[in-house]
């Protein structure tokens, strides 16, 4: 890894291993989330990655994680997660791209594609800051191109 840029990123994701249960490493992306000089070179990583591929084809960025997260903790989060978009926030054939913090199953980046094509939109790419490759989420995404800043098992 040899850009600054990308490094500087990378120091700021902290792992917990054995949880929530024992042989899972959790990634949390909130120390990036709060220092300024590492949230804008992600920020600035992702730019040039989307300029690079897509120029100025993107419409519309579609996510779903806040600068302050804020989450249940693993026993309190509801067995089933729901995705919701207005009908009238996207008109048909609008590109987009999907940003998600981290690309583990792919469940949620799968389900907003679904969410997303529903409404006609066309989605260029889907990309996070992390991705668990162990986890094989790009694979639910295919054909779908995904993109990720930093791998990890």
């Amino acid at each position: 890894m040899a850009d600054p840029e990308l490094q500087l990123v990378a120091r700021r994701i902290r792992s917990f291993p054995d949880f929530p249960t024992p042989g899972v490493v959790f990634r949390d992306i909130s120390p990036l989330l709060k220092d300024p000089a590492s949230f804008r070179a992600a920020i600035g990583l992702l730019a040039r990655h989307l300029k690079a591929t897509h120029g100025g084809r993107i419409d519309y960025i579609a996510g779903e994680c806040p600068v302050a997260a804020s989450r249940a903790p693993p026993p309190l989060r509801a067995p089933r997660a729901e995705l919701e978009i207005q009908k009238d926030a996207l008109e048909p054939g609008q590109s987009v791209v999907v940003v998600d913090d981290l690309l583990a199953t792919g469940g949620t980046m799968h389900a907003a594609c679904e969410l997303l094509g529903r409404l006609q939109a066309e989605v260029l790419e889907c990309v996070s800051l992390v991705e668990l490759t162990s986890l094989k989420g790009r694979e639910k995404l295919a054909p779908i191109p995904f993109f990720s800043l930093l791998q990890y098992e």
